[in-house]
């Protein structure tokens, strides 16, 4: 388990990947200085993520976090997201998911590719109802993995450790947000947070709004 930043208000800050079983390896992706892609169809695409929950919708901001939003896109059309779970959930905090399945009773992880090129320094704040890419250590590692954010955590923002990169916003749905982010939780074994759902929140689909 990777070690945690000593600051006050910033122990929340490090790897968002942290609460998983201790039996998951760490894996930290490769740093990749992506090409910015070509310009998306729309500037303001729309994704739908159906949960057992309840459905969220988000708008993302390919203008200012054009890897990113082409990133996710990515995931989402090749249906990555389809039965992942959200696996850390801090009240608190934020609620993350994208990055593992639950199968008899362990979370596994998905594959997925290279790390993207951070875009943190966008001017896109992790503010309440706002969705970020989960990461490493490493400021350019973040693959598949993404959380929304419960509250306003401008600890996450640059410059801290090189910022996590927000990339859209919760447009529809923070009632289903908040119902997820009350789900009781445990400690895994090796962490120090309680964080682990107890009762398992599955994204049934995530799917482009025409």
């Amino acid at each position: 388990m990777k070690r945690r930043l000593a600051f006050a208000a910033l122990v929340l800050f490090p790897v968002l990947h942290s609460c998983k079983p201790t039996e998951q390896a760490e894996k930290t992706a490769p740093s990749v200085a992506a090409e910015a892609p070509a310009p998306a169809v729309s500037k303001t695409p729309r994704v739908r993520l159906k949960t057992d929950q309840g459905e969220i919708v988000v708008e993302l901001d390919a203008e200012k976090a054009p890897i990113t939003v082409e990133n996710f896109l990515g995931y989402v059309k090749k249906k990555h997201y389809d039965g992942t779970v959200f696996h850390r959930v801090m009240p608190t905090f934020m609620i993350q998911g994208g990055g593992f399945t639950l199968e008899g009773g362990k979370l596994i992880e998905k594959p997925n590719g290279n790390g993207i090129k951070n875009e943190s320094q966008n001017g896109l704040s992790n503010v309440r109802g706002s969705i970020a890419m989960a990461r490493t250590n490493d400021p350019n590692s973040a693959t598949a993995q993404f959380f929304i954010n419960v509250v306003d955590n401008p600890m996450l923002n640059y410059p801290n450790g090189g910022g996590y990169t927000v990339f859209g916003k919760v447009i529809s749905g923070m009632e289903a947000v908040d119902i997820i982010k009350a789900v009781e939780t445990t400690t895994p074994p090796g962490s120090m947070e309680k964080c682990l759902p107890l009762k398992t929140v599955v994204i049934l689909s995530a799917s482009i709004v025409e």
